[in-house]
C-alpha cells in the first residue's frame, strides 16, 4: 500500500509490518526516562522535577498537583482562591485539604495533564511514539505529555502504523498537536527509510527531512523541512559532483543550499561556453568565465547587487567544492587548468565607501529609540515554555541595549552565550563570537552599565522556567508556535520581525534634525534605521571622540584598517564648512582672538601640531615636524590653538600638573617647577578664552562649532596615523 511522506510516497508492504516493528524497537534507548516511563504499563507519568518534561506543581505551595504550565494553579485551589475572593497572599497559606490530611504525600499525578498511555495502540505504533519521543529528547525537545496523550486518543481505532496516516488526519489537528505528530512522525519516516534501504539522497530533490543534515551553523538539530533542489545544475556531470560533495562531505543544509547555488551559477557560466557539457575539455578560459559570473552576480529574486562579500563568499564555497571533488577523484577526467588561479581569479575587497559608513544610525535617533524602548517587543502576544509575553519583551530589550552599546554585528549578539560576560580586574568584558571571519571568543571591553543590564538578565533567566535545548543561550529561541524552542535567537527573529514591529508599527513619532518650510522637524526615513546601523553608530562614535585607529580597528574586530579608516574620512564639503566654522576662532598664546577669516588661510598658512596650529613658516612647511623649541607652544607667538583642540588641551593639561607633582615629589630643581607652571598657566589661558567664546555664542551656533570641531579631529586622527601606516606597510612588504 502506499503511505504519504510529506512529498514522497513510500511501498511498504503489509507483510513487513511485524519486521519493521521488531526492528524499530531493537533502535529504541533502553532504559530510557526509567522514572517516569514503565514498560510493562505501557504508561508515563511525568515527573515534575525533570526539565525535559513541561509538567509543574501547582502554584500554592502546600499543593503538590500536577499542571500544565509554570506558575498556574491546579483546578481545586483555582476554585478555592475564587471562594476566598482572592486574597492576597493565597498561594503561601492556602493548604488544600488533601495535603490536610496527606501533610507528607507526594505529588498528585492528574491523568489529563502529565500522563499518557500507549496500552491501547498497536504495537508498531507504540514503539514509533516511543522512537520519535526519544529522539526528540537528544535534539533537546521537551516532552509535553498532555498533547501526546491528545494525539493518541485521536488517532483512528486499530491504525497499524503511523505511516498510514494522510495529510488529511494531520490537517485536522490544532496547531499544537499537528506540530508535536509531525515532529514525530519526521523521525519515523527516517527511520523507515533506512528499514526500507531507500537512499534519500538518489534523487535530484532531496527532503531535508529524510537527509539528516544539520539545520545550520552551530545547530546540533537536524533540519526537517524544506527541499535542496540540485535541478537548477544545468550539466549532469556537474550536478552528480554536487549531490556527492553533499553526500561526502554532510555540511549543514544552509551551507549546501549556498554551495549549490554557488554551483549553479558555474553551471549558468559553463552553459554558455563551448564545452560546458564536455568536462573532458575545459580550460583555464572557461574558469575565468565561472569566476566573472561571481564578480556579477545578482540576487534572483529582485535582481539587485550581491554585496562583495558575499560574492566573495560564493566563490569560497565552490573552491571548497572544487577542492573536495579534486581531492576524491572525481575530477580526475577534467584537465588540470580548470582550476582557480589565486592571482587570476580573486574577487577583490572593495573599501567600505562613506556611503556604507554614513547607514549609521544618528545619535538624534538613537535618543529617541530609547524612549520608546519599553515597547519594544511588545507586538505580540506569543507565550512559550512558561514564559510569557512581557518575558520575551524583556529579552528583546536587552538584547537592542547590547546591540546599541557594542557595536556587535546582530548575530554576534543573538548567539552570546549565557557565560559571556567576564570581569578582569574589576571591569567588564564581553566575550562573543565573529562569525563573520569564523574568529570565536573575542573579547570586548564595555561599560559597566552595559554590563549590569546583562547581568540583571542573567539572573531573570535564571527565575525564568528552563528551556533544555536553550540553556547554554544569553538569549533563547523563542521557537514557533508549531515548533518547540531549540538553541538561540536567530537575526531573523530579531531583525526582520521584533525590531522592525517596533521601528515601523509601535513608535509612533521619529523625527529628524532638519526642518521643514514651517520650521518644524522632518519626519526621519524609518527605512533607514536598521540594526546593523548601530555598528556603524559605535564605530563612528569613537572615531568622531578621536580614538585611535588602530585601536577602533581592534574595537571592530576589523581585519583591514583600511576598512576601519572609513570611519575616519570626511568628505571635502564637510571639511571646508568645518574649517569656516572653527578657523575664525582661533587664539594666540595669550588668549587675544587671532581668527582665521579665509579657510583657505586657514590650510595654507598653519599646520596642526599636538595642542594646536602652528603658523611658523619653517614648520609649516615641514608639516609640523620642524619645530626649534621641541613644541613647547604655549610659549610661542606662533601657536594658534582652537576650539576643536579644546580636548588636547586639557589633557595636556592634566598631564603637566600630573608632571609638576612628580617633580615636587623628585626634588627637582626651581626652573622645571617654574616650567611646569608657566606652561600650565599659557595652555589654561588659552582653553578659557575659548571656552568664554563658546558660552557666548547662542545654543545653535555653539552646537555648529562643537560638530565642526569634531570632524576637524576626525581629520587629524586619520591623518596623523596615515604615516605609521605607510611605514608598517613598507617594511612588511
Amino acid at each position: 500500500m502506499t503511505r504519504l511522506i510529506g512529498t514522497a510516497a513510500l511501498n511498504v508492504p503489509r507483510s513487513r509490518e511485524p519486521e519493521w516493528a521488531d526492528w524499530l524497537a531493537q533502535r529504541l534507548v533502553p532504559g530510557w526516562r526509567a522514572t517516569e516511563w514503565n514498560p510493562a504499563l505501557s504508561r508515563f507519568t511525568a515527573d515534575p522535577a525533570n526539565p525535559a518534561t513541561s509538567v509543574f506543581t501547582c502554584a500554592v505551595a502546600a499543593c503538590s498537583t500536577h499542571v500544565g504550565s509554570n506558575g498556574s494553579r491546579c483546578d481545586a485551589c483555582r476554585r478555592a482562591r475564587w471562594r476566598q475572593g482572592h486574597p492576597a497572599g493565597f498561594d503561601s497559606t492556602y493548604v488544600p485539604v488533601a495535603a490536610r490530611r496527606r501533610p507528607n504525600s507526594t505529588a498528585a499525578a492528574v491523568p489529563g495533564v502529565s500522563q499518557f498511555s500507549l496500552s491501547e495502540v498497536s504495537f508498531a505504533v507504540r514503539h514509533e511514539v516511543l522512537y520519535g519521543l526519544q529522539q526528540r529528547d537528544a535534539a533537546g525537545i521537551s516532552l509535553v505529555p498532555q498533547r501526546i496523550r491528545r494525539v493518541i486518543a485521536a488517532l483512528p481505532s486499530g491504525l497499524p502504523t503511523l505511516l498510514d496516516l494522510d495529510e488529511s488526519f494531520v490537517r485536522g489537528l490544532s496547531a499544537e498537536l499537528a506540530g508535536m505528530l509531525n515532529g514525530i512522525l519526521q523521525h519515523v519516516r527516517r527511520a523507515r527509510l533506512e528499514y526500507d534501504g531507500i537512499d534519500p539522497t538518489s534523487g535530484d530533490v532531496w527532503e531535508c527531512a529524510f537527509v539528516g543534515l544539520t539545520a545550520g551553523r552551530g545547530r546540533k538539530y537536524t533540519a526537517v523541512h524544506g527541499v535542496i533542489d540540485f535541478r537548477p545544475v544545468r550539466q549532469s556531470w556537474l550536478r552528480e559532483l554536487a549531490k556527492e560533495y553533499g553526500r561526502a562531505v554532510r555540511p549543514n543544509v544552509f551551507d549546501l543550499r549556498q554551495t549549490v547555488y554557488a554551483v549553479t551559477l558555474a553551471s549558468h557560466a559553463l552553459a554558455d561556453r563551448p564545452h560546458g557539457n564536455s568536462p573532458e575539455r575545459l580550460s583555464m578560459a572557461d574558469m575565468s568565465a565561472v569566476v566573472d559570473t561571481f564578480r556579477i552576480a545578482r540576487r534572483p529574486e529582485d535582481g539587485r547587487d550581491y554585496s562583495t562579500s558575499h560574492r566573495r563568499a560564493l566563490l569560497r564555497l565552490w573552491r571548497a567544492f572544487l577542492d573536495y571533488a579534486r581531492q576524491a577523484g572525481l575530477m580526475d577526467h577534467v584537465p588540470g587548468g580548470f582550476a582557480l588561479n589565486p592571482k587570476l581569479h580573486a574577487i577583490v575587497a572593495v573599501e567600505v565607501s562613506e556611503d556604507e559608513i554614513g547607514r549609521a544610525i544618528p545619535e538624534h535617533v538613537i535618543a529617541q529609540l530609547d524612549a520608546h524602548i519599553e515597547l519594544l517587543g511588545t507586538s505580540t502576544a506569543y507565550e512559550s515554555g512558561g514564559w510569557t509575553a512581557s518575558d520575551f519583551a524583556r529579552m528583546y530589550q536587552v538584547a537592542y541595549t547590547v546591540l546599541r552599546d557594542t557595536g556587535r554585528r546582530p548575530g554576534e549578539v543573538t548567539s552570546l552565550r549565557r557565560d559571556c560576560l567576564e570581569w578582569v580586574d574589576g571591569k567588564p568584558t564581553l566575550i562573543y563570537d565573529n562569525h563573520k571571519r569564523r574568529r570565536h571568543g573575542r573579547r570586548l571591553p564595555i561599560t559597566e552599565a552595559t554590563a549590569q543590564k546583562i547581568e540583571s538578565w542573567q539572573k531573570e533567566l535564571q527565575r525564568l522556567p528552563p528551556v533544555p535545548a536553550c540553556e547554554q543561550w544569553l538569549f533563547p529561541s523563542p521557537g514557533q508556535r508549531n515548533r518547540p524552542r531549540r538553541g538561540h535567537l536567530t537575526t531573523a527573529q530579531f531583525c526582520n520581525r521584533i525590531f522592525r514591529d517596533w521601528v515601523d508599527e509601535l513608535i509612533p513619532v521619529l523625527v529628524d534634525e532638519r526642518l521643514d518650510d514651517d520650521g518644524e522637524p522632518l519626519a526621519y526615513d524609518r527605512t533607514q534605521i536598521v540594526p546593523y546601523g548601530f555598528r556603524h553608530a559605535y564605530a563612528q562614535r569613537h572615531a568622531d571622540a578621536g580614538t585611535r585607529p588602530d585601536v577602533l580597528k581592534e574595537l571592530m574586530d576589523h581585519r583591514s584598517l583600511d576598512v576601519t579608516m572609513g570611519y575616519y574620512k570626511v568628505s571635502l564639503g564637510r571639511k571646508q564648512e568645518a574649517v569656516r566654522t572653527v578657523a575664525r576662532l582661533a587664539v594666540d598664546r595669550h588668549g587675544t582672538p587671532r581668527g582665521f577669516e579665509d579657510p583657505l588661510a586657514y590650510e595654507v598658512e598653519s599646520v596642526a601640531v599636538p595642542y594646536g596650529g602652528c603658523t611658523e613658516p619653517s614648520n609649516v612647511k615641514a608639516g609640523g615636524g620642524h619645530c626649534r623649541i621641541r613644541f613647547q607652544c604655549a610659549g610661542c607667538d606662533f601657536y594658534r590653538p582652537d576650539p576643536s583642540y579644546l580636548p588636547a588641551l586639557e589633557q595636556q593639561i592634566a598631564g603637566l600638573r600630573a608632571d609638576r607633582e612628580a617633580a615636587l615629589a623628585m626634588d627637582a630643581a626651581d626652573w622645571v617647577v617654574r616650567n611646569f607652571d608657566d606652561q600650565i598657566r599659557a595652555y589654561a589661558r588659552s582653553a578659557e578664552e575659548m571656552r568664554r567664546q563658546l558660552e557666548e555664542m547662542p545654543v545653535e551656533e555653539r552646537a555648529t562649532v562643537e560638530a565642526a570641531s569634531r570632524e576637524l579631529r576626525k581629520i587629524r586622527s586619520a591623518a596623523a596615523f596615515i604615516p605609521v601606516q605607510s611605514l608598517t606597510s613598507r617594511s612588511t612588504s
